[in-house]
């Protein structure tokens, strides 16, 4: 990695990099933008509960719903024509927010968008969903195929995942100063960032080059690499109390500041594959700005009292304290959202 000095900032320059290298938002995908487009709609649309799902309350439970896609993924698993795995990465996307929020993943529908119809490519795909929706324990309920030659380039997959919870079964959803951060390893990039990676590796590779890390696999391969799914993290997070989590996909580790408004330090994180240490030298991308756009090794995180940290790392498997939970210093006091620090460089 490199020394984390530059802030990850754009100079103006129009080729997706700044003096360091290339950024997220230079390559097309702006955060902040996204961000304030997102909150845009929400305003409109009318506020929601919940962080990672919306939640609708039921009786004398919830039912929560979540939906995601697998976004530029798509565009390397076509250039190599396998499609595969991206099913799996469509449900992992979904049931791993309801599980952020404490919610058991019960039902999914996907939809495919298609520029023309193409029988293998559909089969790959539906192959993909069946083999997530086993891993995670959900089922496949229905969904959508859309031919749109005049609207799509290709295809586009997203989903939406139906969960339950009681109500006590919800995370209260607010860490608290003191609290341990247990994380638990990705799989590698998942499906968030994929926009830069291309960029990056693209620059001086095939996707079916060899991996340099490991001649074996191929560039795509490790890209393709399936998003973990956490649904098995659900029971011992209820059982052992956790008062919030957080699934890292976009926006990386800044995804913890919506635990609250606190600072989450970050003292031993996974370490990260080693797909990101190829991106960031292809791309000369700064720590911050990896830090800022992928998982970079660590896919779920929960923070929990410190009483109940080590029994919960014993019930899962991978998982182990990662960080702390602190109150803010001098003038973060007002902060309205949290501050993400990973090995002291500040997100």
């Amino acid at each position: 990695m490199t020394d984390g000095t530059d802030e990850g900032e754009r100079t103006g320059a129009d080729d997706g990099t700044d003096e360091e290298g290339l950024t997220y938002a230079g390559t097309g995908v702006d955060i902040d933008a996204s961000e304030a487009a997102t909150a845009a709609l929400v305003g409109a649309a009318g506020e929601f509960e919940g962080e990672f799902a919306g939640l609708v309350e039921i009786g004398e439970g919830y039912l929560a719903l979540a939906t995601d896609g697998v976004g530029t993924k798509l565009l390397v698993a076509g250039a190599v024509e396998d499609y595969s795995t991206v099913g799996i990465d469509c449900i992992a996307m979904n049931v791993n927010d309801l599980v952020a929020q404490g919610v058991e993943p019960v039902a999914f529908v996907d939809y495919l968008a298609v520029e023309e119809p193409d029988e293998a490519v559909a089969e790959a795909v539906g192959e993909g969903l069946r083999r997530g929706a086993e891993r995670a324990g959900v089922a496949l309920v229905g969904g959508e195929t859309a031919v749109m030659p005049e609207v799509v380039r290709g295809l586009d997959i997203a989903g939406a995942c139906a969960g339950l919870a009681p109500a006590d079964g919800l995370f209260p959803g607010e860490a608290q100063p003191g609290d341990v951060l247990v994380g638990w390893p990705s799989s590698g990039i998942h499906s968030n960032g994929l926009t830069l990676a291309r960029e990056a590796v693209t620059r001086e590779h095939d996707y079916a080059d060899p991996f340099p890390p490991a001649p074996e696999r191929t560039i795509a391969a490790e890209l393709l690499e399936p998003t973990r799914i956490y649904t098995d993290l659900l029971e011992p997070l209820r059982a052992h109390d956790a008062r919030a989590a957080a699934h890292v996909t976009g926006g990386g580790w800044t995804n913890l500041a919506r635990m609250g408004p606190h600072r989450y330090e970050i003292e031993t994180p996974f370490d990260p594959q080693p797909v990101f240490e190829f991106v960031q030298r292809e791309g000369g991308v700064s720590d911050r700005e990896m830090h800022r756009t992928f998982n970079m090794g660590t896919g779920f995180v929960a923070a929990v009292d410190p009483a109940d940290a080590d029994a919960l790392v014993d019930a899962t498997a991978g998982g182990r304290p990662v960080g702390t939970v602190r109150s803010f210093d001098g003038n973060e006091e007002d902060a309205a959202e949290g501050v993400v620090a990973v090995r002291g460089l500040e997100l």
